[in-house]
């Protein structure tokens, strides 16, 4: 899924799950649009009451320098951007990663979780 091994998956997921703040982490960019290419960068947005610019640091920080995984992670607070065009695209091309709440689905669109707010 998204050009990523399992086990990295689990292992972005073990990162995200030590953030109680974090309720929904989603993938956007080239790999949740399909045309990522090997070595391509992980886009990954936070969402939650908590999440702040602080809190995405720290994941990025953790996925870049704690993990032996071979990717470079982009990690944002989705409440502190400011661009809309990057808001909107989050919006229409982004799918789930990690949540907090058991009936989503990994690869879910975004969409559903925004609803739902």
């Amino acid at each position: 899924m998204f050009g990523l091994k399992d086990s990295d998956i689990e292992a972005m997921n073990h990162v995200l799950r030590a953030f109680p703040g974090i309720e929904e982490a989603v993938i956007f960019g080239s790999r949740a649009m399909g045309n990522y290419r090997r070595g391509s960068d992980v886009d990954i947005a936070l969402f939650g009451e908590g999440v702040d610019v602080d809190t995405a640091q720290k994941v990025a920080w953790q996925l870049n320098e704690e993990t032996l995984m071979p990717y470079r992670f982009d990690v944002l607070s989705y409440a502190n951007i400011s661009n809309p065009d990057l808001r909107d695209h989050i919006r229409r091309v982004g799918l789930t990663l990690y949540s907090t709440n058991p009936h989503r689905i990994a690869g879910e669109p975004v969409e559903e979780y925004l609803k739902s707010k």
